[in-house]
C-alpha cells in the first residue's frame, strides 16, 4: 500500500519524501493549495523536485477558500507574515485532506514534515496533537489510517544537513511567496537560524 505525503516544494517535506523513497516506500504526493502566498512558486518547485528526484508527481488538491475565509499573514499580504502567521487549523486541514485521499486511494497512512515539537510555535505542531487527529479521522472515515511525522526527531538543523548530503537544492519555503526569500516570514528566519547553528 501507498503512503500519501503532504508535500509543498519546500525542503522538509521534499526531504521527507525522499527519505521514504530511499526505504522503497510506495508514494502518493499530495500538495494542498490552501490560499496560501506561496502556493503557485511551491507548486512549481514541488513539480521540479519530484521529476528531478525521480519521486511520482503530486497530484494538487485545490482548497484555497479555506485561507480566503479564514485569512493569515501567510495567505494575504494585508496581514503580518510573522506576527500573524498562525493560521487556525491549517495542519488539521492538510491531515484532513490527506487522509480523504488516502482513503480514496486505498493507502494505509498520511505523511506530515513537521520536525522537532521542541522548536514548534503553534499548538498544531505537536506529537500529541497528531495523535488526536489520527483518532478524529478514524472516528470520521471508519477505518484507521496513521499520522506519520517522519521527521518530528529532527531539527531543522538536522534537516539542512541531510538535505545537503543528498543534493537537495531550489526548494521554495517563504511563506511570503516572492521570488526570493523574504528573509522575515517563520520559515526564513527558521532556515536563517539554522544554517547559523550549523
Amino acid at each position: 500500500m501507498p503512503i500519501v505525503t503532504l508535500v509543498s516544494g519546500g525542503i522538509d517535506s521534499t526531504l521527507m519524501s525522499l527519505l521514504a523513497h530511499e526505504e522503497g516506500v510506495r508514494l502518493a504526493p499530495l500538495f494542498i493549495d490552501y490560499g496560501q502566498l506561496g502556493a503557485t512558486r511551491e507548486w512549481a518547485a514541488c513539480k521540479q523536485l519530484h521529476e528531478k528526484h525521480d519521486l511520482p508527481s503530486a497530484i494538487l488538491m485545490d482548497v484555497a477558500g479555506f485561507g480566503a475565509v479564514v485569512p493569515s499573514g501567510i495567505t494575504t499580504s494585508a496581514m503580518r507574515i510573522n506576527e500573524d502567521a498562525f493560521l487556525p487549523g491549517r495542519n488539521l486541514l492538510l491531515l484532513l485532506c490527506g487522509a480523504a485521499y488516502a482513503f480514496r486511494v486505498q493507502a494505509n497512512a498520511v505523511a506530515i514534515g513537521l520536525l522537532h515539537p521542541k522548536n514548534s510555535l503553534f499548538p498544531d505542531q505537536t506529537e500529541a496533537f497528531l495523535r488526536k487527529a489520527e483518532d478524529m479521522i478514524e472516528i470520521t472515515m471508519q477505518k484507521r489510517i496513521s499520522v506519520l511525522a517522519p521527521l518530528i526527531e529532527f531539527t531543522k538543523a538536522d534537516v539542512l544537513s541531510m538535505a545537503k548530503a543528498r543534493g537537495l537544492r531550489d526548494t521554495y519555503s517563504c511563506h511570503a511567496g516572492g521570488a526570493e526569500p523574504c528573509g522575515k516570514c517563520v520559515s526564513c528566519i527558521e532556515i536563517a537560524n539554522a544554517m547559523e547553528r550549523s
